[in-house]
């Protein structure tokens, strides 16, 4: 494929590496209840690092998306299924960013912070939000579950959000014989 309908090979390794660290972290969270009490906080500690890493990564996508813009889709695509696919692309955006900071804010409110310092990958030490982190213990509690309960939230958004993307993907390779797929694949 040229390179008018195919994506750059930077953003074709970040959108895959973004993906399996946001599978990753979804096993985690769906597992860590079910570790061996010894295993619990290296598996939150995990998940904290791979969802910073997950925000920095989307945010390099998104300045090298700015930079590189990604191929026209087909000229055969209705123009709804165009709009559908901007808006579904803006609302993954959104929510990749939106999900790690929720959780930063969420680990940020967390009452026993202050004695389980947070370091990314425990190599690089990384902060609290500290006007978060700063809040009376009483306040601190209501934000860690509010913001516990706005992650969760923004999970489930997310799942169904990636449902339509892989919806949509099918149907244009099962149905429309258009593969929007092989843009996006790194072979």
């Amino acid at each position: 494929m040229s390179t008018e309908t195919k994506y750059t090979k930077t953003a074709i390794y970040l959108h895959w590496l973004v993906a399996l660290f946001i599978f990753a972290n979804l096993l985690i969270a769906w597992t860590v209840d079910y570790l061996p009490d010894e295993w619990v906080r290296f598996s939150i500690n995990t998940h904290k690092s791979i969802g910073i890493t997950v925000l920095g990564l989307v945010l390099l996508r998104i300045f090298w998306r700015i930079a590189n813009p990604p191929p026209a889709l087909p000229a055969t695509f209705a123009t709804w299924e165009k709009r559908a696919s901007k808006l579904g692309h803006i609302a993954l955006y959104v929510l990749m960013i939106a999900i790690p900071v929720s959780g930063w804010m969420h680990d940020s409110a967390w009452k026993d912070a202050a004695t389980h310092p947070m370091q990314l990958f425990y190599l690089v030490p990384w902060p609290r939000i500290s006007i978060i982190a700063q809040q009376a213990p009483a306040y601190k509690e209501t934000l860690h579950t509010y913001f516990g309960s706005l992650h969760e939230w923004l999970n489930i958004l997310l799942y169904g959000l990636f449902a339509m993307h892989i919806a949509g993907v099918l149907k244009h390779y099962w149905i429309d014989k258009k593969s929007v797929l092989s843009r996006m694949l790194p072979w």
